[in-house]
């Protein structure tokens, strides 16, 4: 059984959520609202894309050189048998964290089989715990299975840039949306919002609450009534 998704997002009126423009003070403040209501909605893990999870490397890429070959198969590093989990799906095994916590968390990377040996040599040694999910490209749904039945997760908070978003909306894989509508309008071109991707027919989402925080911030809940998949 796949967990539940809850994407949890703050975006500008218009969606985008880069906050390059915005406000430093205005900001600072609401990045503590986000992580009291990430807190509050009590999931086992939290997951992004690879280059939101790139922000939390520490230190330079230090490659290892695979001494035998490993299967495909679940690893899970021997300080990882339970959460909470920080999860990133990694399709080009391009991540080098060098660490397999965050800020406590234990990270967990969604990969596919055509990963190399030496990839997958540096994740042990790191203590990186990792899963497969397709041969040469990613299938959502297989890494949420799995997440669910071999890591133990059943409530998971997609906290990604709007091409991973994008791509659970599309396969049907949201069940809930947290969104914090900050009292802004960001009309910088070419930004990410929080839903990118190819077009497909529009999801229907049913509201559930409405929340005004401190200094004007929306929080906005959804039930996701029907998505696409």
């Amino acid at each position: 059984m796949k967990p539940h998704i809850i994407l949890h997002m703050g975006s500008s009126i218009n969606g985008r959520i880069v906050p390059t423009h915005w406000p430093k003070d205005l900001t600072k403040d609401f990045s503590a609202v986000y992580e009291q209501i990430h807190e509050d909605l009590k999931g086992d893990a939290w997951l992004v894309g690879r280059i939101t999870m790139a922000d939390f490397a520490e230190g330079d890429p230090d490659p290892v050189a695979a001494s035998q070959a490993y299967p495909r198969t679940t690893w899970k590093a021997p300080e990882a048998q339970e959460g909470p989990y920080a999860i990133a799906v990694d399709q080009g095994a391009k991540l080098h964290l060098n660490t397999g916590e965050i800020n406590g968390d234990k990270v967990i990377l969604i990969l596919t089989e055509s990963v190399s040996d030496d990839h997958l040599a540096e994740l042990r040694r790191d203590g990186i715990s990792y899963l497969f999910a397709g041969r040469s490209e990613t299938d959502l749904a297989l890494a949420l299975k799995t997440l669910g039945e071999e890591f133990g997760i059943r409530r998971l908070l997609l906290e990604g840039g709007g091409g991973i978003n994008g791509s659970f909306l599309a396969a049907g894989l949201i069940d809930e949306i947290s969104l914090l509508i900050l009292p802004l309008a960001d009309g910088a071109s070419g930004m990410p919002t929080t839903f990118d991707g190819p077009a497909v027919p529009a999801s229907l989402l049913s509201l559930s609450a409405v929340e005004r925080l401190d200094n004007d911030v929306l929080h906005l809940r959804y039930r996701v009534e029907r998505s696409n998949g």
